[in-house]
């Protein structure tokens, strides 16, 4: 009997999707002066703790808890959530599939 050599893990995925997604950038808003000065002022008050998960030593996101895109207020303290890398893609992901369903 013949044994077959597992070769799992050099074997990689090819991307062949013909239309590719353009790269995310940021809006502009996130890099204009106001902005900075509203997470600067949320960090330095909430500090540099996911709101979400508890989770302190990473990179921490301010999140609109009701987006832009969907008419959420752009500098309104209260409409900021602070979020780790895991927490801001998942609730971001969340609501882009909410708004897919609803405007398809």
């Amino acid at each position: 009997m013949a044994r077959l050599k597992c070769i799992g893990s050099s074997l990689r995925t090819i991307d062949t999707r013909i239309a590719k997604p353009p790269p995310k950038r940021a809006d502009s808003f996130y890099h204009s002066a106001p902005w900075r000065t509203l997470m600067a002022s949320l960090l330095k008050s909430r500090g540099r703790i996911c709101q979400d998960c508890g989770r302190t030593g990473c990179r921490i996101f301010g999140d609109h808890r009701h987006e832009l895109k969907d008419g959420g207020a752009p500098l309104d303290p209260g409409n900021i959530v602070l979020l780790c890398g895991s927490c801001h893609s998942r609730k971001t992901a969340r609501a882009r599939a909410i708004r897919m369903r609803e405007n398809p």
